[in-house]
């Protein structure tokens, strides 16, 4: 239908709310219903030899604890 789901990477540390965009990329209207499934989550282990050196929390991220719909910043 062209729907696309753009989420960022989860960081090590990270804590907040996930925020969704969605954008169509065709000229048609499409519709996204309330409580229908629309984007799908992995998460992996990593080796314990893979530690992080500085985590999204360590380092202060801007996102870091967001509630609700967090809008981009600069």
């Amino acid at each position: 239908c062209g729907i696309i789901v753009n989420v960022t990477p989860f960081e090590p540390e990270w804590e907040g709310y996930v925020t969704l965009e969605f954008s169509n990329t065709t000229p048609l209207p499409a519709r996204i219903y309330a409580g229908e499934g629309c984007a799908q989550v992995l998460f992996f282990e990593s080796d314990k030899d893979d530690v992080c050196e500085v985590s999204y929390k360590d380092r202060g991220g801007k996102y870091q604890g967001q509630h609700g719909v967090t809008l981009p910043r600069a």
